[in-house]
């Protein structure tokens, strides 16, 4: 499974400080919206969920 570039709805809100995340199936790519053309970070699958478990932690 491979998608797009996409950003969260919750970033609709006229501000364009955003990451956008992209999912493949080795990795989940993570990038700054206001640079589509520049460097992105990625992750594992493993990583990613960890982060966000994090995150959901705080």
């Amino acid at each position: 499974m491979t998608t797009g570039w996409f950003k969260s709805t919750y970033s609709s809100g006229g501000s364009n400080g955003c990451v956008e995340v992209r999912f493949t199936e080795a990795a989940v790519g993570v990038r700054d919206s206001k640079n589509p053309h520049g460097p992105a970070f990625s992750f594992t699958g493993r990583a990613w969920g960890s982060f966000l478990t994090r995150l959901a932690d705080r």
